[in-house]
């Protein structure tokens, strides 16, 4: 049960990083703080699904919808 604690804290703290930095990336910014927030991003989701934290295809999800809001917002 200790280990399961343990491992659901891990599991919450990645999860709340990824949404946070998510969150980040809808407020308003300027097009290369939103590019370099893109990239750190991406590598929170891949550890993510790596160690089995989100699905590999959420990950993924995740990854072409940001990227598609980026270059939404960027050429507009």
């Amino acid at each position: 049960m200790k280990t399961d604690a343990k491992r659901q804290a891990r599991n919450n703290y990645v999860k709340k990083t990824i949404k946070t930095m998510s969150k980040q990336m809808l407020a308003d910014q300027t097009p290369e703080a939103r590019q370099e927030l893109l990239s750190k991003l991406y590598a929170q989701l891949d550890k993510a699904a790596k160690k089995g934290v989100i699905h590999s295809r959420t990950a993924s999800r995740r990854k072409s919808r940001l990227a598609d809001y980026v270059n939404k917002t960027t050429k507009a």
